[in-house]
């Protein structure tokens, strides 16, 4: 009779043909593809956290931010250059460890472009009938595509140009960035703001290397010489003084009002400088050189006092 029923698939003849091989005795079982042991992951011992490195990155940041604190207090009705000088300092500051640290193709020329583009935004904060942001967006676009066409000209930077975009975008927009505090310095309660944003974000850049150089724990990452304890107690710790900043000054500010833009500022910094941590480690494990010592330990205070600065800008627009 012919065989009736659901036709047999070449797999179930495949498993029902032929007789099983008796397991011998000690042998191993055999194993299923998905039951084989994956290889054990190699342990990456952690870097160590260096206490006086922690300690003189903690100093450079309170530097900074008194420095950058005391200069807004020069700023005036019609006497804003002192405050200028200040600020272009601290921009040629950024560009020389921004683009040591990131080593961007035609790096001259680009650290060239970016002290011209830094000079003429602080002349158009300063010289500009109404004070805006917008001078300074045009500037950083331009001096983006100057930076960009001029690593194209020569062949031997043009292959590595494509992975440089952003490197050249940060370190460009980066010193376009600190002309934000001439702009702010021009609106009513603008300086105040800057008073209270970047002693908020000095304050917290300083305890948070303060609190590593003590207790860096838990680490973020073995490859990151840095702990959560000293982010989240750094942006508290800025928040508080920007409140109690808020308490001495006059109208509009308040200390809640004064908290808030605080904490904004206070978290901007220390979040970049952090991310600049992350930044290094990553390039010293895909094998790069690692970068001038110096620069590479300016390059986070210095990125954190970047981005506050917009972040105050924004928050004196929101709040107050």
């Amino acid at each position: 009779m012919p065989r009736t029923g659901p036709p047999v698939t070449d797999g179930e003849r495949r498993e029902r043909g032929g007789p099983r091989r008796a397991r011998r005795a000690g042998e191993p079982a055999r194993r299923s593809e998905d039951e084989i042991d994956e290889p054990e992951e190699e342990v990456v011992p952690p870097v160590e956290v260096r206490r006086p490195l922690a300690l003189t990155i903690a100093g450079f940041a309170a530097l900074l931010g008194v420095g950058l604190v005391l200069g807004a207090q020069t700023s005036g009705p019609g006497h804003r250059l002192p405050f200028a000088f200040i600020i272009f300092g601290v921009q040629l500051l950024f560009v020389l460890a921004w683009t040591m640290a990131m080593r961007p193709p035609a790096l001259l020329l680009v650290a060239g472009i970016s002290a011209a583009v830094a000079a003429v935004a602080d002349i158009a904060a300063v010289q500009t009938d109404i004070a805006g942001l917008a001078p300074l967006g045009y500037l950083a676009a331009g001096g983006f595509l100057a930076a960009v066409l001029g690593q194209l000209v020569r062949r031997v930077d043009r292959v590595r140009v494509t992975d440089s975009l952003g490197a050249t975008l940060l370190i460009v927009v980066g010193v376009v960035a600190f002309g934000t505090l001439i702009v702010l310095s021009r609106i009513p309660a603008g300086t105040q703001a800057i008073t209270v944003c970047l002693t908020a974000s000095g304050v917290a850049l300083t305890v948070a290397r303060l609190t590593d150089a003590v207790l860096p724990w838990p680490r973020l990452a073995p490859q990151v010489p840095r702990g959560a304890a000293g982010v989240v107690v750094g942006a508290m710790v800025g928040t508080l003084i920007s409140a109690l900043l808020g308490s001495y000054l006059v109208a509009p500010f308040t200390p809640t009002r004064a908290a808030v833009i605080g904490l904004v500022a206070a978290v901007t910094a220390v979040l970049s400088d952090l991310a600049v941590g992350y930044a290094e480690a990553g390039r010293l494990m895909a094998g790069e050189p690692p970068t001038m010592w110096v620069a590479r330990h300016m390059q986070g205070p210095l990125g954190g006092f970047a981005l506050a600065a917009p972040a105050a800008y924004a928050m004196c627009m929101l709040f107050l």
